[in-house]
Parts: C-alpha cells; structure tokens; sequence
C-alpha cells in the first residue's frame, strides 16, 4: 500500500498556484542488509550474508560499469545511466566549449523496465490517504520530512487492495 498525503502549491508565480497534489509518503527505507534479510523470507537457500555479499558485489560492479561509461540493464527492475549536469547558458560554440566550465557534475539516472515498467507498476498499486503531523505542516513549511507521525484517519489498514477510501481514485 503507497500512502500519501497532500500538499498545496504555494508558489505564486505557478499557473497551479493553490492547487493541491499527493505527495507518496516512504513507511521506511531498506539498505542493503534489509534487503537481504527480506529476500531470505522468501523461500532461498542462501544466506542472509551470502545474499547481501551479490547486493554489494552488485552495486560496486554498477558503479565501476557506469563509470567506464556503459549502462546496466536489470531485467525487471531499471536501466541505469550516467547524465551530465550543464551549467546554465551554456557556451557559445563548440570551440567555447568548457569541461569546467560548462559541465557541474553527473548524475544517476534510472529508467524502469519490465515488470517495473509505470505502466504495469500502476496497474498493482494501490494509494492510501494518510495525514502526517508535524510542527513542519502546521507552520506551512512545504517539507514533509521523513520520520514525521502518520496519522491513518480511517485507522489500521488490513485491505490489500482498493479500500474504497477516497483516495482520488488511484487505487489499483
């Protein structure tokens, strides 16, 4: 269940300005370790430690992979890439061109694939209303941040599907 709670646009200057939108509100975050513990749960003959050993072996080989300038496909789950971050304005002409200059940095990109795809992603999600309470939302801030209390107003969700709450009708 993707819960959520929603935020009112108070940039003046947005044609949106005073709409309101749903923002996804993380329960919690997995490392690495969580992710391996979780994995043992369903039914592996590896280890927890076996397990998180290939997570991390993985991740430094993604890192070595990109750097070197390929991208990696994980079946089902993204592609990942390198992007480059440009200055702003940018320069006159490819002769004016500047590494140090014109380029800020680069970035990680991931683009979904597969069973991961938006498409179908929308099709198993399902959305939950939830309010979050803090000092932050009740002083206007526009940052929900994490570990603030989520407040279920219809209380303990057991649904595993459409709850029948309005919930803006994105449920799956």
């Amino acid at each position: 269940m993707i819960q959520y709670y929603c935020k009112q646009n108070k940039n003046e200057k947005s044609p949106t300005f005073g709409k309101w939108y749903a923002y996804p509100k993380a329960i919690s975050t997995l490392d690495l370790e969580g992710l391996a513990s979780h994995m043992t749960e369903h039914n592996t003959p590896f280890s927890k430690g076996t397990i998180y050993g290939v997570l991390c072996d993985m991740v430094k080989c993604i890192k070595e992979q990109l750097l070197a300038g390929n991208n990696v496909k994980i079946d089902d789950l993204a592609i990942f890439s390198v992007g480059i971050r440009n200055s702003r304005g940018g320069a006159e002409s490819e002769e004016d061109f500047n590494t140090n200059k014109n380029i800020e940095g680069v970035k990680l990109r991931a683009r979904a694939t597969g069973d991961l795809s938006p498409t179908l992603l929308n099709l198993d999600a399902s959305l939950k209303k939830v309010t979050i309470v803090s000092s932050a939302t009740t002083q206007g801030s526009d940052t929900i941040p994490d570990g603030d209390e989520v407040v279920d107003p219809d209380g303990p969700n057991t649904d595993q599907g459409d709850n029948g709450n309005d919930d803006g009708g994105f449920a799956g």
